[in-house]
């Protein structure tokens, strides 16, 4: 198996010294990087899709007459906003990061709270709009370029967004996601649900996690399970296309 690595390696420029096939730590950061090149491709495709998305977005709102069903509030999240304020256990007002925010719709209803919510997106287009929909902070980076700082969130807060990395990138995008957090600190994910597939669907990429392959990601992060339940609330399972999940990051 490594030998088949050191010729990926290989091809991809990566020069493998005598320590790095030896030693555990390095060829865990030689097959990290191998794990990064890889997904990189994916990535700037799926930047780009974003940006295009992020666009189209900033045209229909711009045309309120043309698009009136279309605002910050056009899809109900509530559920998924009271299960991560739930489980986190500090006294309020918290530090939320909004991860893949968007617009910033759930921004707009994280501060409506009383809480001190910050946004993060990878598309200029709709980081703009958030900021100036909302007021928060809201940083502009990518999954495979998280500049996060350690221990600070109370909570984060991705709904409908990991399923967009792609799963070369989603081991150390979760690590990140784990070391920003506080101790005790808890993370919410929902994810269209499937079995597994992987790739490009109306221009976007994306990895539909089943149950057992979601936790397998979360608990290798280091991220133990809360609860877990399907969308939307109130129809047979069939009829419930979204996996939303909640974790916490241990004390100790």
């Amino acid at each position: 198996m490594w030998r088949v690595r050191e010729e990926a390696a290989t091809t991809l420029g990566i020069r493998l010294t005598k320590s790095a096939t030896t030693s555990r730590r390095a060829r865990s950061r030689c097959i990290g990087r191998l794990a990064e090149r890889s997904a990189s491709p994916i990535a700037a495709c799926a930047r780009r899709g974003h940006a295009r998305s992020a666009s189209a977005f900033a045209s229909r709102a711009a045309c309120p007459r043309r698009h009136p069903r279309l605002t910050l509030t056009d899809h109900d999240v509530t559920q998924n906003i009271a299960a991560l304020l739930h489980h986190i256990e500090v006294e309020p007002p918290l530090t939320i990061l909004d991860f893949d925010c968007g617009p910033g719709r759930d921004l707009k209803a994280f501060t409506t709270l009383g809480h001190c919510a910050v946004g993060l997106d990878g598309a200029e287009r709709f980081v703009a709009m958030a900021r100036d929909a909302t007021g928060c902070d809201v940083w502009q980076q990518d999954f495979l370029h998280l500049d996060l700082p350690a221990a600070h969130f109370d909570g984060i807060f991705a709904n409908a967004a990991l399923f967009h990395v792609p799963s070369q990138a989603l081991p150390r995008g979760l690590r990140q996601l784990h070391a920003t957090l506080k101790p005790g600190g808890v993370l919410f994910s929902s994810n269209p649900r499937g079995t597994n597939q992987e790739g490009w669907s109306h221009g976007r990429y994306g990895v539909f996690h089943d149950l057992e392959a979601w936790r397998r990601y979360m608990a290798d992060a280091g991220f133990v399970e809360i609860e877990h339940y399907y969308r939307p609330a109130g129809l047979p399972r069939e009829r419930q296309p979204w996996l939303a999940s909640v974790w916490r990051k241990p004390v100790a």
